[in-house]
């Protein structure tokens, strides 16, 4: 059973900058969720996959008529990794590729009451390999299914019932941009000083600040990973500026004007 979601686009004005977008934080089930987030400038995908702790979860992406289609692409958490795969067949356990290409970028226990992992891994839009499906920027939507264990275990040749699979069948959804992305931020005041807040629905790690030519200026380091940062730039020279919020997973970019 398939999932269809339509990417929306969350372009960057700001010249060559990145241009990225996003399913949005899409809830595959009452214990599973993704996201898929492509950077056309590094043309690389990000997914963030979230599933129970106790047990492998699966999540197929690409396009196709239904779940475990013979030949399309799927990974899935083996406690260990993400597991870069194809499906043969339903019926079969889905076949290993011989080079997994996601890299991974986070693996949260979410905590031990929630019961939930939460794994993010990223890898280039075309990978070279015939078992891999190929992402487009251009695209305007993407077929997702899903599975997990119907039982604790890792183990895939293990059946996941019926109960434990898909969502919604031939599906299009339109999603917005999750709101607990960087993009999403705000920046206050602005104009300022050289004094300003970071207000954010997730964490940031550091700002990089630029000159509107896009010439480096400095870092300044979050204390504490915060979602909400108080940032000095003071001493620059009055004019526009871009500031790239960066954590783990994404970068955003921002203009601010110091008069």
């Amino acid at each position: 059973m398939k999932l269809k979601t339509t990417l929306l686009l969350t372009l960057l004005s700001l010249g060559a900058f990145a241009q990225t977008k996003s399913t949005g934080n899409i809830a595959l089930s009452t214990n599973m969720a993704a996201t898929l987030t492509l950077n056309n400038t590094t043309s690389t995908v990000t997914l963030t996959l979230s599933g129970p702790n106790d047990r492998w979860f699966a999540l197929q992406f690409g396009s196709f008529t239904g779940g475990m289609q013979a030949g399309t692409d799927v990974v899935y958490w083996n406690n260990t990794t993400l597991v870069d795969a194809r499906h043969i067949g339903i019926g079969s356990a889905p076949s290993v590729d011989a080079i997994n290409n996601w890299t991974l970028v986070s693996n949260t226990n979410n905590s031990p009451a929630s019961g939930q992992r939460t794994v993010v891994f990223t890898r280039p839009f075309n990978t070279g390999d015939a078992n891999d499906y190929t992402f487009n920027y251009a695209d305007a939507n993407i077929d997702l299914a899903w599975a997990r264990a119907d039982t604790p275990t890792f183990a895939v040749t293990v059946y996941h019932g019926g109960a434990n699979r898909g969502v919604l069948l031939n599906t299009a959804t339109t999603l917005g941009v999750d709101k607990f992305s960087l993009n999403n931020a705000q920046i206050y005041p602005n104009p300022s000083n050289g004094d300003f807040n970071i207000k954010s629905e997730t964490i940031i790690t550091k700002v990089n600040v630029y000159s509107q030519t896009g010439a480096f200026v400095k870092t300044v380091e979050v204390e504490n990973n915060a979602d909400n940062a108080a940032i000095n730039i003071k001493g620059l020279s009055t004019g526009v500026y871009l500031i790239e919020l960066v954590n783990d997973t994404e970068k955003s970019w921002k203009k601010i004007i110091v008069n």
